[in-house]
């Protein structure tokens, strides 16, 4: 199963950061905490090669905490400020704050030593389709400013959010790279839902997150889904049997049972879990 997924606007929003990365000093690159790896865009990372970097794992309450406490001494390694959250949860925005001064210290000393006072850090939210950025945006201003969406795409155009007198953001449209060099990368996003179902076969991509489940995490799936067979088909029949998801006739509803098992991997229904872990890189 190979996806590849590049709306022609993705296009227009990566020229536009180019453009808009020279008017900040920090980047906070949003990565999906169950994925680092595959939800990190190159092209972020290349384009903002010169400017201060705070990676934020987010969703960091679906994920597994032992695999994200790795992650975390992962990117740290490199160099890279870190911080790992729920972006829904307010409460956790002081500390990540502090840690985006933390992040910009040398700018701020900077520009005391030149005399310039009150400018304040402007910081550039980036990452890849239905991550959190406007979630975290919304959060961090302790207000809706920015559109949220449960599904890629709903970030259109950029905009500029100033949270106080020390922190500006500009919020970004999410954006994917042109081709995934990985079959695996794209089939973790789609599973994430970073890639719109609409032109999956959900079903394939069901099976996927099933054998992924039964590699890592099979105590998980057990206790949600008793007893399933090993091959993906057979095993959302019996999904479909055991949700009623039935057809007209009485068939199961293998779609439907696919489409149970996506929102229950998403939503953490089925565990914390992540599927991705920084030594098999």
């Amino acid at each position: 199963m190979e996806i590849q997924w590049y709306p022609g606007h993705m296009t227009k929003a990566r020229r536009a950061m180019q453009e808009d990365i020279k008017l900040v000093d920090l980047i906070i690159e949003i990565l999906d905490a169950r994925v680092p790896r595959s939800s990190r865009n190159p092209d972020i990372a290349e384009l903002g090669k010169n400017k201060f970097r705070l990676i934020v794992l987010n969703k960091a309450d679906l994920a597994d905490p032992a695999v994200t406490a790795a992650w975390e001494t992962y990117f740290q390694a490199q160099g890279a400020f870190v911080a790992a959250l729920d972006a829904r949860t307010r409460g956790q925005m002081p500390a990540l704050l502090k840690t985006v001064r933390e992040a910009c210290r040398e700018k701020i000393e900077r520009d005391r030593r030149r005399g310039i006072l009150g400018r304040p850090v402007r910081a550039m939210v980036a990452g890849i389709p239905n991550v959190g950025k406007s979630t975290l945006i919304n959060s961090l201003a302790g207000k809706s400013v920015a559109k949220t969406g449960n599904k890629p795409g709903v970030t259109r155009g950029d905009q500029w959010i100033r949270l106080n007198r020390e922190v500006e953001l500009l919020d970004t449209p999410g954006i994917l790279w042109p081709k995934f060099g990985d079959p695996q990368v794209g089939r973790h996003l789609a599973a994430i839902g970073s890639v719109r179902d609409e032109i999956l076969d959900r079903e394939e991509l069901a099976a996927e997150v099933l054998r992924l489940l039964r590699e890592h995490y099979p105590e998980d799936l057990a206790a949600r889904f008793p007893d399933l067979p090993e091959q993906g088909p057979e095993a959302l029949m019996q999904i479909a049997e055991s949700r009623k998801a039935v057809k007209k006739g009485g068939e199961p509803d293998t779609e439907k049972a696919a489409a149970i098992l996506l929102e229950e991997f998403r939503s953490g229904k089925l565990g914390r879990i992540s599927l991705e872990r920084p030594e098999e890189g």
